[in-house]
């Protein structure tokens, strides 16, 4: 196992949510937080560690992806004109693994990075192996003929658990999705609430 992979079993234990609504989530059973002293009260969050949480939460739905590339797409979404948290949401949806898991062509967003990263994805007919490359609106997804057949492709089409946002056209039969448009934050299927406002501030600071 991965580090990455053994991370999401750690992460919503930490949040004390269910931040990608699985099922099989240890909060589901625990609502406390990890380790001896997880159960403890714990006390009243600053307006710094309200901010601080609000990013982790971001940062882990995606695949806990790193702090210097969720700075850089932070900074990219602040350069851009319009609201930066909208602009935010909109740069992580973009992304190839997020929208691999939108298209439920894999069950987890970590699946989806490990997906893309094994070459058995393409981009407009280019076979792509970078997670955090960014499609624009129109770019057709699509799984490689040779990958379709995969278990974990049949199974997380089939889930029943979660559905494929309005931004995002698929065809299961043929694997295909079309990524339609750049979705804002009440767009997205996020099972948690999520406060890129909050991510703002912090990183405003």
């Amino acid at each position: 196992m991965t580090k990455r992979h053994s991370q999401k079993y750690k992460i919503d234990r930490r949040m004390g949510e269910n931040i990608w609504g699985r099922p099989k989530s240890p909060v589901n059973r625990r609502e406390y937080g990890p380790g001896q002293h997880g159960q403890r009260r714990k006390g009243k969050l600053s307006d710094f560690g309200i901010q601080l949480r609000a990013k982790q939460k971001l940062k882990g739905y995606y695949g806990n992806i790193s702090e210097k590339q969720f700075l850089r797409i932070y900074k990219e979404a602040n350069r851009i004109k319009g609201d930066t948290s909208e602009n935010l949401i909109g740069l992580l949806e973009s992304r190839l693994d997020a929208l691999v898991y939108r298209a439920k062509f894999v069950s987890t967003v970590f699946a989806a990075r490990q997906f893309v990263n094994h070459g058995h994805v393409k981009v407009n007919g280019k076979k792509v192996n970078i997670p955090s490359y960014r499609c624009k609106p129109g770019d057709v997804i699509e799984v490689r003929d040779s990958s379709k057949q995969l278990a974990i492709v049949i199974e997380a089409s089939q889930l029943a658990e979660r559905d494929v946002p309005d931004y995002v056209e698929v065809d299961h039969g043929k694997m295909v999705a079309t990524f339609k448009s750049l979705p804002q934050l009440a767009d997205v299927p996020y099972p948690v609430i999520m406060e890129p406002n909050l991510v703002v501030e912090f990183y405003s600071r």
